[in-house]
């Protein structure tokens, strides 16, 4: 499971769902274009816990509503 949001002109965010020692992991990841077309991983990301998606579903929400 996974999908994109563009970023910018040369940059995008990844977000899967991945498998690591058993753990199921939501994966956040700035992926940027090398200039030939090819998108690699940059250092900027985040991973947590899928059962911690809730609350951060939760927390994105109070922001977009403004309640930061």
């Amino acid at each position: 499971m996974s999908g994109a949001i563009r970023k910018n002109a040369r940059e995008e965010i990844r977000i899967t769902l991945d498998d690591f020692k058993g753990l199921q992991l939501v994966n956040l990841r700035v992926w940027f274009d090398t200039g030939n077309g090819e998108y690699r991983p940059g250092k900027q990301g985040l991973a947590f816990r899928l059962d911690l998606l809730p609350e951060v579903l939760k927390a994105l929400g109070a922001l977009e509503g403004g309640a930061a």
